[in-house]
């Protein structure tokens, strides 16, 4: 067992501190860059075409698109290395392309088909990849603050340098076992980022009306847990802020909160008209906050022309096509996988 710090425990409580200030950014190469805005642009493309295959009646079941967060996962994954782990909640998709698992094998999923990473039996909500490190898309509210401090618990107990990254939403932030996680996981040091991605309206309740602290990177102060509020919907502030966040779990401080202040497009799943929202809010974000055009600047800002950025927008294009195309054309599970992954006890 992983036991607690005898010399912690002789340190006075409630040493959590809080932050909005913006962290300082490491200097980012232009080919940095252009990687962040090609795996931005490929989320982006990849859930504008899951939209269209759902509207289609290809994609059966829920349905959740990253659209507009496409900052948060790329600039987080940019401040991690190999060995460190990765758990969300059910708006994943975005998650697994930045985690480099195959677009191809994603879609298919996300259409029931053989090819897909459970095989055509997980769906949107529900698929993993050992290989990435990636533990999953959970379908239940608050679940990755549990599980991601349960494999961060591994981790120390195994010996290893790595961290976790445990994402979960605003509004997951106010379930009871989140709370739970927040305190074992301050009492062991275990090496967990808890990244929540404030999109501002929950399942369609504002943070406003639902949350009695909305500051919710303030929700581990009575545990002693560090947090940052984090401009969400830009890239090199993520990653610095996910650059301290790991150095403070390498070097053994335990957890760290990390609320990336972000906003989703499009409804909470494909079945929310959102209309809790104007379409005036929506429109205002698009065209004064949105991740995508803010890289953009940065790039013509390094000299990227215009030119060369259409190159990776059409190569783009082409992957999620033929991501498409798969998932249509890959078959269908056999009826005996029913019966196959299901855990029987003796």
């Amino acid at each position: 067992m992983v036991a607690a710090d005898p010399a912690r425990a002789r340190k006075p409580n409630g040493s959590g501190t809080g932050s909005t200030s913006p962290a300082k950014p490491r200097r980012a190469s232009r080919e940095e860059l252009l990687g962040y805005y090609r795996y931005m642009l490929l989320i982006r493309r990849f859930e504008e075409k899951a939209g269209q295959l759902y509207g289609m009646g290809l994609i059966g079941g829920f349905c959740h698109l990253y659209i507009g967060q496409e900052a948060v996962v790329v600039g987080m994954r940019a401040s991690i290395a190999a060995g460190d782990m990765v758990i969300t909640s059910y708006r994943d998709h975005g998650h697994m392309l930045a985690s480099g698992m195959d677009p191809k094998g994603v879609m298919a999923e996300l259409t029931g088909r053989s090819g897909g990473y459970s095989r055509g039996k997980g769906g949107s909500m529900h698929m993993f990849s050992r290989e990435k490190n990636f533990f999953g898309g959970h379908g239940i509210v608050g679940t990755p603050s549990s599980l991601g401090t349960g494999l961060a618990f591994a981790q120390k107990y195994r010996g290893t340098n790595n961290v976790t990254l445990a994402y979960f939403g605003d509004g997951a932030a106010n379930q009871g076992q989140v709370a739970e996680a927040f305190n074992m996981a301050e009492l062991w040091r275990l090496p967990v980022i808890y990244v929540i991605e404030n999109n501002q309206y929950a399942m369609g309740t504002s943070v406003a009306r639902s949350s009695a602290e909305t500051h919710l990177y303030k929700r581990g102060e009575s545990f002693g847990i560090p947090g940052r509020q984090v401009d969400g919907m830009d890239v090199l502030q993520v990653r610095a802020a996910g650059d301290e966040a790991v150095a403070h779990c390498r070097a053994g401080n335990g957890p760290i909160i990390l609320e990336m202040m972000t906003y989703r497009y499009r409804g909470h799943s494909m079945s929310d008209p959102a209309k809790y929202r104007t379409r005036e809010e929506v429109d205002k974000v698009k065209a004064e906050r949105d991740p995508i055009d803010h890289l953009r600047e940065k790039l013509a800002a390094e000299g990227v022309d215009e030119a060369a950025l259409k190159v990776i927008d059409r190569e783009v294009k082409d992957v999620v096509a033929d991501a498409a195309e798969f998932s249509q054309t890959s078959p269908e599970p056999d009826a005996a996988e029913l019966y196959t992954d299901v855990l029987v006890g003796a």
